[in-house]
């Protein structure tokens, strides 16, 4: 696999079989049932073969041009996004790399705005010179945040923090007073605990200063699409912009995250492009609404998904998966191993007794290879992390998995 580059040609089959025989059995089982770690879907049969399907025709999915397939495709995969995830219907979007990017993108479009608010062209004239811009967080933010920011010119330091509580939620009284331009990030899902800051408090309080709400979303906004867990995520539709992952609880293949914002405009003046070649059109093209330009068709993937499942299979998925991190988190306790997050959705924290120990059995299960599970940081503790987000996770991998993880607890 890291021999120089080649001087003569390899036939097709030679270097499918090159890389079948090699990489292969390097993989990872991510798309297994009993797979855990870092909040990974598997990828539904109906899209892999939908990828295919998209590889195969080698669309450029920039505008209804280059491929009106696509175009029609995409405007109706998002349309069903915000419906699942009930969502203003009025709402722009676009299918991008994944939550950061989407953060990205969403976060562009905020920036844009509060400075058009407050007098100032942001697309024209750059920062130079820009009023301040404050951004809003919660202690527990995903890193991914800091990133965005920095790639906007935002800067990672200048953020205000807000405490949050015991469960990774920033905490609503402890908002700062908003009299600038201001941008609020609140969190769907903690990546730790699954909980969600609340959002209604906080957008109330965002909205009545002027300032935009994002939304990162990047796995707990789905449970919007399931109606016993949806009530975790109430409010979250009054926000400005959203970001999730398709690739993680929607279980398409890599890569494909959603940005969403209320106002459609907002995003394209964020967005858009223009070039001799780039003509304007009467129709929606995908160039003016996402920060790719050649762009592949991300679109088929999670249209086929949702076509696969409905409204009621993507609820079946998204419950079942958080009832099954129930059983897992009530089992491990009752065996004397601590949980120490609430266990709202998806995502359970165990602890194992002091950081060692946790180590040495973690080490053992991913040694073990029936399950595969990661480590953490939790609040000061080292804990395992169990995310169960695949939809081929059935109740016998849950018990073959708890059977691991206790044997490796017994052992350690």
């Amino acid at each position: 696999m890291q021999d120089p580059l080649p001087e003569l040609p390899t036939t097709p089959e030679d270097v499918l079989a090159l890389l079948d025989g090699t990489a292969s059995p390097a993989t990872v089982a991510s798309a297994g049932g009993r797979y855990f770690g870092f909040v990974t879907g598997g990828a539904l049969p109906a899209t892999v073969a939908a990828n295919w399907l998209a590889t195969v025709w080698d669309q450029n999915s920039f505008n209804n041009v280059s491929s009106p397939a696509i175009a029609l495709i995409e405007a109706t995969a998002l349309r069903w996004v915000k419906e699942a995830l009930d969502l203003p219907v009025t709402a722009e979007g676009t299918f991008v790399t994944g939550a950061t990017m989407a953060n990205f993108t969403c976060l562009a479009a905020a920036r844009q705005r509060v400075l058009k608010d407050a007098g100032w062209d942001v697309d024209r004239n750059g920062l130079f010179g820009a009023p301040e811009i404050d951004v809003i967080v919660g202690e527990e933010v995903h890193a991914t945040i800091f990133k965005v920011l920095s790639m906007l010119g935002l800067g990672r330091d200048r953020v205000i923090r807000v405490p949050a509580d015991d469960q990774g939620r920033m905490r609503a009284d402890a908002l700062p007073v908003i009299d600038k331009p201001t941008i609020v990030c609140i969190q769907a899902g903690n990546v730790n605990s699954g909980a969600f800051d609340p959002a209604p408090e906080i957008i109330a309080a965002a909205r009545k200063a002027g300032a935009w709400v994002h939304v990162d979303g990047a796995f707990g906004l789905w449970a919007r699409a399931a109606p016993r867990l949806a009530p975790l995520a109430a409010g979250l539709e009054n926000a400005d912009s959203w970001a999730t992952d398709a690739h993680k609880w929607l279980n398409v293949p890599y890569d494909c995250g959603v940005a969403l914002v209320r106002e459609p405009e907002d995003l394209r003046r964020a967005m858009s492009i223009s070039g001799a070649y780039l003509l304007a059109s009467e129709q929606r093209d995908q160039i003016d609404y996402s920060p790719d330009s050649s762009r592949r068709a991300r679109a088929v993937d999670v249209w086929a998904a949702l076509k696969s499942l409905g409204k009621a299979g993507l609820a079946e998925l998204i419950d079942r998966n958080a009832r099954q991190a129930v059983q897992l988190a009530d089992v491990l306790r009752r065996n004397n191993i601590e949980i120490l997050n609430d266990v709202v959705l998806n995502q359970v924290v165990a602890a194992f007794g002091e950081t060692e120990r946790t180590g040495r059995v973690i080490d053992a299960i991913q040694r073990d290879g029936t399950c595969w599970a990661g480590a953490t940081d939790w609040q000061g503790r080292t804990a395992m992390r169990i995310s169960v987000s695949a939809w081929a996770t059935t109740d016998a991998d849950i018990e073959r998995s708890l059977g691991a993880i206790l044997q490796a607890h017994r052992d350690a």
